[in-house]
């Protein structure tokens, strides 16, 4: 879905948290690297003294990482992944950004105008959530299209897409060919070619559409 903009009165229909980081501070980003160091310097036998002699770090600055109480510079990191035989991206395995759940009630979700959309169409963003590790962004919509509406224009955009169908019978399109989808089937396809649903012939549809892309797109 692309060129979309929300109506006000109901982006506060959706309950949903933004993205947050464990422990939401730099505190935690430092705990995690600390864990992660004693965790693999103990699995490898090393105490602390000897991991001093490896790198050139004092006794002190070594105990200080562990237990979380400074921010080792990008520098000091490597020196420790060097001398544990441990890629550096290692002592951040500890730090995940989790999602809150996004929990939308039935019939909420934010109302979606697509640019250039005609009378019939009907598209709900039930919520959406990031993937930090991955990079990616998920969005799942609720569209209906009633029996009168117009074709809806081609869509193009980042990422994938997979829509299952609800309710009704349709013919959706991508690129040159054209699908049959009836309710219970689904379709996952590149949305970087132009596709897009044909007017509904005689009854309601309804389907979920599942958008998901790099966060930067």
């Amino acid at each position: 879905m692309s060129d979309e903009k929300t109506t006000p009165a109901s982006v506060s229909n959706m309950t949903q948290n933004p993205p947050r980081a464990s422990g939401g501070s730099e505190k935690s980003l430092e705990m995690a690297i600390g864990l992660e160091l004693r965790a693999f310097r103990r699995r490898q036998e090393v105490t602390v003294a000897e991991l001093a002699n490896r790198t050139g770090l004092s006794i002190g600055m070594l105990s200080k990482i562990e237990n979380g109480n400074t921010s080792p510079s990008l520098k000091t990191l490597q020196t420790l992944a060097t001398a544990l035989s441990l890629p550096i991206t290692t002592f951040f395995r500890g730090f995940e950004a989790r999602q809150a759940p996004v929990h939308t009630k039935s019939g909420d979700g934010i109302a979606i105008e697509e640019a250039g959309s005609q009378a019939g169409h009907q598209t709900r963003l039930l919520g959406h959530i990031n993937a930090p590790t991955s990079g990616i962004i998920a969005k799942p919509y609720l569209v209906t299209l009633h029996a009168e509406a117009d074709i809806f224009p081609t869509l193009q955009h980042g990422g994938t897409e997979t829509i299952y169908m609800l309710e009704g019978e349709m013919d959706y399109r991508h690129g040159d060919t054209l699908f049959r989808l009836t309710a219970g089937d689904s379709l996952q396809f590149d949305a970087d070619r132009p596709h897009g649903p044909e007017a509904p012939e005689a009854h309601t549809v309804r389907y979920l559409s599942i958008v998901s892309a790099p966060q930067h797109t």
